[in-house]
C-alpha cells in the first residue's frame, strides 16, 4: 500500500469521511483511538494526527460526552466534493461532452499561488496542454468551480469550455498532457494489493464487522487519490491496456461487501447514531 494511504492522519480523514459526517460530525478521542487500534495505529500516533489535523483546520476540539473532535466548518464542501468523485460516475467521459480548459497567469510576487493552482488542478485530475494552460473532461467543470473559489484562486483563472479542432491527433496529444504511466502505476498497485481481498471475501456468507472495518478502511482510504489523479477520459483516448478498469471493478465489489458491516461496527463501537440527514 502507498506510504501516503497508510499515514494515521490519511485514515483519520477516511473514517471522518465515510463514517463520522454520518453520525452527528463528532467523535470521542477515545473511541477513535479504539477504532485506530483496530488499524494498528498507537495512540501516540493518533493524537499526534489529530495535532496536525487541528492546526489545519480540518478538525475543531468539542466537549460533548467527554473531549472529542468535529469536522471544521469548511470541511463539508470538502467531503462533498470527494464523495462525488469517490462514489459518483465510474463511467468515462464521452468525447462528444468536450473539455474544460483552465488558463491563469499569476503576477511573480504572488508565485505561491501559481505553485498552489497547478497543485490543486493536477488534484483535481487535470492535464497540463502548456504553460498556464490546463484542461480536463468538462463534466470537471463545477468541481474547478467549486474548488477555485473555496480556496480563493478564483481571480487569477478563465475557465473556458471547448472542442478539440486540431491539429496534432488527439489521442496522442492526450497522452503528453496526463502522466498515463504514473496513473496506472497506482491503479495496478490497488488492484495487486486488493483484488486477492475480494477474491476472499467473495466466498464468506457473512463478513464480521470488525474485519470488514480492517479492510474497508486501508482500502478506500488507497482508492480515494485515484479518482483524482484520472479525470476519466474518454475510453478512445486512453491506452488500449488501460488498467483502471480492473480496478474499479475490484474497489466497487470490495465498497458494496465492506462499507455497511463497517459502519454497523463504529455505530456499535462509539454508541452514536446516524442522524436523519445521513440516514436519508
Amino acid at each position: 500500500m502507498a506510504e501516503s494511504a497508510t499515514r494515521p492522519s490519511s485514515l483519520i480523514h477516511t473514517i471522518y469521511g465515510e463514517f463520522v459526517r454520518r453520525l452527528g460530525d463528532w467523535i470521542s478521542i477515545a473511541d477513535l483511538i479504539a477504532l485506530m487500534a483496530e488499524l494498528d495505529v498507537d495512540g501516540p500516533a493518533v493524537r499526534s494526527a489529530i495535532s496536525r489535523l487541528k492546526k489545519a483546520g480540518t478538525l475543531l476540539q468539542e466537549r460533548r460526552d467527554g473531549i472529542g473532535y468535529r469536522l471544521g466548518p469548511e470541511m463539508g464542501p470538502v467531503f462533498d466534493e470527494g464523495d462525488r468523485r469517490i462514489f459518483g460516475s465510474l463511467e468515462p467521459a464521452r468525447l462528444q461532452d468536450g473539455w474544460v480548459v483552465a488558463v491563469f497567469s499569476v503576477p511573480e510576487s504572488e508565485r505561491s499561488h501559481r505553485h498552489q493552482l497547478r497543485s490543486r488542478l493536477t488534484w483535481l485530475g487535470f492535464g497540463n496542454a502548456a504553460p498556464g494552460v490546463w484542461l480536463a473532461p468538462a463534466r470537471l467543470l463545477p468541481d474547478a468551480r467549486r474548488m477555485l473559489e473555496r480556496l480563493g484562486l478564483s481571480a487569477y483563472v478563465h475557465l473556458f469550455t471547448s472542442d478539440y479542432a486540431g491539429f496534432a491527433e488527439l489521442r496522442d496529444a492526450v497522452s503528453s498532457w496526463w502522466d498515463f504511466p504514473a496513473i496506472e502505476a497506482q491503479y495496478a498497485a490497488f488492484t495487486d494489493e486488493w483484488a486477492p481481498v475480494a477474491e476472499e471475501l467473495r466466498s464468506e456468507p457473512q463478513i464480521d464487522p470488525v474485519l470488514a472495518f480492517r479492510d474497508y478502511v486501508p482500502m478506500l482510504t488507497q482508492w480515494r487519490r485515484l479518482p483524482y489523479l484520472d479525470p476519466g477520459l474518454p475510453s478512445e483516448l486512453l491506452p488500449d491496456d488501460w488498467n483502471a478498469v480492473e480496478a474499479r471493478r475490484v474497489f466497487v465489489e470490495l465498497h458494496d461487501l465492506l462499507a455497511v458491516p463497517s459502519l454497523r461496527h463504529v455505530e456499535k463501537l462509539t454508541g452514536l447514531a446516524q442522524t436523519e440527514r445521513s440516514a436519508g
